[in-house]
């Protein structure tokens, strides 16, 4: 006869057996609640542990349906969720299993991968590697990170000459719908001057995910390239997710001592995604239908990025501003625009001129150019800014026959010169890089002058 120390090994051997062969393992550990009401923009579950917090990811049904949802609200018990994946036939009495945080932590490996806002890849090329965990966020505070002073060239005349850049600056781009935002965003991407390049593209449309991919970036860029993609037809909540994701993967890039590019398109779409998600939690609307709650999250998004502390790593940040209606006043431009520290505006009617990039430049500012013109390049910005101004103001004048030549030798000068200026600013995304933006500024009007 067995005693009971003997039979022990043989009973567990065959309870590990049997637990390895059910279907549904995760049910077996996962704490979970019921679904007790089913909105169109949420779902409401009761039962959830006391741990479960907001941003923590719930799972409806068995783990192959995939059927996933974010905590927004908890309330006396009651859990808002709102879906992250599609919830396609959910009703009350559905089972709801706590999954905790799923934020990934990110890795030097994913550089050249594409992935979604859930840190999975998206280019089916294999798992990605898993990083170390991080130590949790800590902003630098006002004294903490090093100054901002070494200038960078982003190869587009305009921007060069009239707002230039620097490592470690928060610049944006201000355009309504089909002006061109993202294939300047495009072109600035090319940038050679940077370790590594994060693209957060928040509800773009997917058919351009892979054009960006293969043509924009090529493969020597996408090689230091991640990409996390959210794109349209997804949720809010996967929307709301890219972004935070895209610079969590930069911030580990700058404490590495990286300079890192951040390209995100578009801010506006991203918060968009945070009014739908504040909305089905019950957040009250104070401003064109966004929540309060929009104005304290993109400042602190936007924020992350900049120079680092003193080991040299730095997030140099390129966002993309969607102009609602052409309305430079939207709430979530005027918002966006005190925060970034210069922005670039590109005009309809410019594009529909003919003329690319349709910058404004009278409208567009950095707020660190004084760091990068010499004395001359700054005098002889002003002076082109002031002839462009006076261009553009009396142009209605001189369509009328308003205007004779001889009578004002300031504006005879802007015609004759501005028309040039315009010409040699033009750049399309085909054309090469610039490297010496006023020398070529300089042979593109002299060659136009001898012409005329």
């Amino acid at each position: 006869m067995h005693s009971t120390a003997d039979r022990a090994p043989v009973d567990l051997d065959t309870l590990v057996a049997g637990l390895k062969a059910l279907p549904d393992q995760d049910a077996l550990v996962a704490h979970g609640g019921i679904v007790t009401a089913v909105r169109p923009d949420a779902v409401v579950v009761e039962g959830l542990p006391r741990t479960a917090c907001i941003g923590d990811i719930v799972r409806f049904g068995p783990a192959a349906r995939r059927a996933l949802g974010e905590i927004l609200h908890i309330e006396a018990g009651e859990f808002v969720v709102a879906p992250v994946t599609p919830l396609d036939r959910l009703s009350v009495g559905d089972v709801a299993l706590h999954a905790g945080d799923v934020a990934p932590v990110p890795d030097a490996g994913w550089l050249g991968r594409v992935v979604n806002a859930l840190g999975e890849p998206v280019d089916r090329r294999g798992p990605l590697p898993s990083g170390r965990a991080a130590a949790p966020f800590v902003p630098f505070g006002a004294l903490g990170r090093a100054r901002v002073t070494e200038p960078f060239s982003t190869g587009i005349r305009v921007i060069d000459l009239f707002t230039p850049l620097c490592i470690g600056q928060r610049f944006g781009i201000f355009a309504g719908s089909g002006v061109g935002k993202s294939t300047l965003l495009s072109m600035l991407a090319r940038g050679g001057e940077f370790d590594a390049v994060v693209v957060a593209l928040v509800g773009e449309r997917s058919r351009e995910v892979r054009e960006f991919v293969e043509d924009t970036l090529g493969e020597e860029t996408m090689a230091k390239s991640l990409i996390v993609v959210a794109t349209g037809d997804e949720s809010a909540i996967m929307r709301r997710r890219a972004a935070p994701l895209a610079m969590r993967f930069a911030e580990a890039l700058r404490d590495q001592g990286k300079r890192v590019l951040f390209l995100l398109d578009s801010v506006t779409r991203f918060a968009h995604a945070l009014r739908e998600t504040g909305i089905s939690a019950g957040q009250p609307p104070v401003q064109r239908g966004y929540p309060a709650t929009v104005f304290s999250e993109l400042p602190m998004l936007l924020e992350r990025a900049g120079p680092g502390g003193d080991n040299g790593g730095s997030i140099t940040a390129i966002v993309t501003v969607l102009i609602d209606g052409d309305d430079h006043n939207d709430p979530i431009a005027d918002t966006v625009r005190g925060i970034l520290d210069g922005h670039l505006v590109l005009e309809r009617a410019i594009a529909d001129g003919g003329r690319y990039p349709p910058v404004n430049a009278l409208a567009s500012i950095s707020r660190l150019a004084a760091r990068v013109w010499k004395p001359q390049e700054a005098e002889l910005v002003a002076g082109l800014r002031a002839m462009m101004a006076r261009f553009e103001e009396t142009r209605d004048l001189r369509l009328l026959g308003g205007w004779k030549p001889g009578n004002d030798p300031q504006l005879d000068q802007a015609v004759t010169t501005v028309p040039q200026l315009y010409k040699a600013l033009n750049q399309t995304p085909s054309d090469p890089l610039s490297t010496d933006p006023f020398a070529e500024l300089a042979e593109v009007m002299r060659n136009e002058a001898s012409r005329s």
